[in-house]
């Protein structure tokens, strides 16, 4: 399988950009059947240049997160990244999870600090890391894999210090061997803009830096992820969505509608990669994705 910084060295600027998907481990086996079996073939249609697949809370799901990812690889020739974090692991068990990776012939992995269990205060593991750019300089010192981080276009929600700040981590975090960035969900593109500017030409950022783009489903769903992540709701959606709180198909629609509007552009502004996060689903990534004349 091709390493994520390869795919993105080989894009060519007006062209089609970097297509990516976002997938988590189902909790059944029946979800597993859904999502290997009609999820990732029905994107398959929109030809993905890679995929990912999370790493539950306190590392919850990370055999699975492991077995997903192996078998999209093997079943559908897709290059997959693994998501790993800090949560509740030491830096030697963090090494296992790696082997294990490799052995799988999994090459790339999304470097997190991760969440706690239950949503709580990080707290690092005695004999682990605490901050993900340990991880990353874990990952680069024992060579093997290509490495993603995330980046935050409104700052992390942890950070109390600003945005900038947090800008800057991201900036040591790179500097620790991170070969690309995907960012957190955000809604006002302007966000997205004044980060990127301040990562390249302040901070002389030069790694590719892909916008992470949630199509909404509802002003319930998206208030929820937005206050988890501390993405700002633009007040025209937030509007909308409101107005069209109990026509679930209207909802998605405006979603679709919205998200084609956001990805042109921020293409038209030269974003190299798009990173969709699915929830597991097809409906909006797709019909964003042909909107856009992507697939």
């Amino acid at each position: 399988m091709k390493l994520i910084r390869d795919i993105h060295r080989a894009w060519v600027p007006g062209s089609r950009p970097v297509i990516s998907f976002e997938f988590f481990p189902p909790k059944t086996e029946e979800g597993d059947k859904t999502l290997l079996g009609k999820t990732v073939p029905e994107l398959l249609s929109a030809r993905p240049d890679f995929c990912s697949v999370t790493y539950g809370a306190g590392g919850s799901t990370r055999e699975k997160t492991l077995s997903i990812a192996e078998r999209i690889q093997n079943e559908h020739h897709l290059t997959t990244m693994a998501h790993l974090t800090c949560v509740n692991a030491t830096s030697d068990e963090i090494g296992s999870v790696l082997s294990e990776a490799e052995k799988r012939g999994i090459r790339n992995v999304l470097a997190l600090r991760g969440d706690s269990p239950g949503g709580g205060e990080f707290v690092k593991t005695a004999g682990g890391f605490e901050f993900s750019a340990q991880l990353i300089q874990f990952i680069r010192r024992r060579g093997g894999f290509c490495i993603g981080t995330a980046g935050f276009p409104e700052g992390h929600i942890a950070c109390k210090d600003g945005k900038e700040v947090d800008w800057q981590r991201l900036k040591e975090k790179i500097d620790c061997g991170a070969d690309f960035v995907v960012t957190q969900l955000f809604y006002d593109n302007e966000d997205f803009y004044r980060f990127r500017e301040h990562l390249v030409k302040k901070l002389g950022v030069t790694v590719p830096i892909c916008a992470g783009i949630l199509p909404v489903l509802s002003i319930t769903q998206i208030k929820r992820f937005a206050a988890l992540c501390g993405a700002r709701i633009p007040a025209d959606m937030e509007n909308s969505l409101t107005t069209l709180a109990a026509d679930e198909e209207g909802s998605i629609n405006y979603g679709i509608e919205y998200a084609t509007r956001q990805c042109g552009d921020l293409a038209k502004n030269g974003v190299c990669g798009f990173h969709f996060y699915t929830l597991n689903k097809t409906r909006s990534t797709l019909a964003t994705v042909r909107n856009l004349g992507w697939m």
